[in-house]
């Protein structure tokens, strides 16, 4: 397959629907703002109502909800748009019934979620009529999302597929720092049986300093058993063939997902190519410690019974709506008597030592950034992975090798996601050009869209 060939599956014209003169590409900042390209190009029949896949390149997954909200707001899409944030504007598609396929593809220094499939449902929780899922890997649990299939009414499958993408030419210094264990290996997982997940954590945009930052919060990795994709046909004599028939691996499995969609999204965000983790240059590392221990999510067993995961749930409901409360009240009055009523709580101890060390440092401490940051930090760091020229262009010349063998996409969103510092904001101009120029080379002619400023292009 040639990365020129337009549409997946079946045909645009088989399916009634209109094709762009030339490959828009819409460029935002903050990641929940390609939605409404996406909704737009539904509404003008480029893309079809239902069936999309979308391949995500991203550091993190996206894949959470808005806690909150009512499930029909999907079907307002101005009512949807204003709730939505950088960890959470996938999911209400899904459950819209636009989307039905998710590739996430992720960097070495982002592995959160296991390599492999996850079947699961998205539906209208009955109880409460927000949006729920049946889930069960850590990352939904932890927000409090899970609930059992009886209780979801209009449900909706999802199926998610999570593929490491491998610099073809960089550095492996993050192999050296330990932080990944296989990053020379790309490990396809072919078993449709998805293994349990863990969730981590990340926040989203805003000036870190000046306003609250909305909370995205990821999965962590495993060791869920992976079933690699062998490289005995590789020419083992250069990494760099090597790397290059790994891609070839992740194109194969990408086409299969391809061809369950009727038309497909390319997504990426530029935080892709390097990542930040904004609370490291917030907090101290006490500080940033004391979070992780008061928002520490107890796990429930590995195979645990529906009971004991709807009691996990409803813990962790508890848990962290006590936290938001005692933030809340430190944010009217942070004396001392204010501070030990809430360290009386069962598992707030911690909170005085943080309050006081905060005090130290600033005049009037932002309380509600601090449990932004908390929720980003219950038991595992956000990636971290500050990327140098090398491996940057590495990532550019795997996903050119992916882009040139699978089909064309029927549009392109891009995130900048700088001003938030995802993306190191010193690294995102280079990037997005890198970029840009990786989808020209493949695609021919872009309509070239920089939303976040008020420049319009044709590349």
């Amino acid at each position: 397959m040639s990365g020129a060939d337009p549409g997946t599956g079946s045909g645009d014209a088989s399916r009634g629907l209109r094709a762009y003169p030339a490959l828009p590409v819409w460029v935002v900042e903050d990641h929940q703002d390609v939605l409404p390209f996406i909704y737009r190009a539904i509404g003008s029949k480029h893309l079809p109502a239902s069936n999309i896949s979308f391949v995500h390149l991203d550091s993190h997954p996206d894949l959470l909800i808005p806690v909150n909200m009512p499930a029909d707001t999907v079907f307002d899409k101005e009512a949807l748009f204003n709730e939505l944030s950088i960890e959470n504007w996938i999911m209400p598609a899904v459950y819209a019934g636009h989307i039905s396929q998710v590739v996430w593809l992720h960097p070495p220094w982002a592995q959160q979620i296991s390599e492999g499939k996850h079947h699961f449902m998205i539906g209208k929780d009955i109880s409460t009529t927000t949006i729920r899922v049946t889930g069960t890997d850590h990352y939904f649990l932890s927000d409090g999302l899970y609930v059992p299939a009886d209780q979801l009414e209009n449900q909706k499958p999802l199926n998610l597929h999570v593929i490491l993408i491998s610099p073809t030419e960089a550095s492996n210094s993050w192999e050296e720092n330990g932080e990944v264990a296989s990053a020379k290996r790309l490990k396809l997982n072919t078993d449709d049986t998805a293994s349990t997940a863990s969730a981590s954590a990340s926040v989203a945009p805003g000036d870190p300093v000046q306003s609250t930052l909305r909370v995205k919060k990821e999965v962590q990795n495993t060791s869920a058993p992976n079933k690699a994709e062998t490289l005995s046909e590789c020419p083992a004599s250069s990494s760099l063939r090597n790397s290059e028939c790994q891609i070839r691996g992740v194109v194969k499995d990408v086409c299969q997902v391809l061809q369950k969609g009727d038309a497909y999204v390319l997504d990426i965000d530029l935080d892709f190519f390097s990542v930040k983790n904004p609370f490291k240059e917030m907090y101290s590392q006490t500080e940033y410690e004391l979070l992780q221990e008061l928002y520490h999510f107890k796990k429930p067993h590995r195979n645990a019974t529906e009971e004991s995961l709807l009691d996990c749930v409803e813990n962790r409901v508890h848990q962290l709506e006590d936290l938001e409360a005692a933030f809340a009240d430190l944010c009217d009055n942070d004396d001392e008597e204010t501070l030990q009523k809430w360290a009386s709580y069962p598992g707030m101890k911690s909170l005085v030592q943080l309050v006081h060390s905060l005090k130290t440092r600033m005049e009037s401490p932002d309380y509600e950034m601090v449990h932004q940051a908390g929720l980003t930090c219950d038991y595992v760091e956000l990636p971290h992975h500050v990327s140098t020229e090398e491996e940057i262009e590495g990532l550019i010349q795997s996903v050119k090798v992916l882009l040139k063998d699978i089909p064309k996409p029927t549009l392109v969103t891009v995130a900048r996601s700088s001003l938030d510092d995802y993306c190191p904001s010193e690294q995102v101009d280079i990037i997005q050009e890198k970029v840009l120029n990786l989808l020209g080379s493949v695609y021919g002619t872009l309509d070239v869209h920089l939303d976040y400023s008020s420049t319009s292009s044709s590349l």
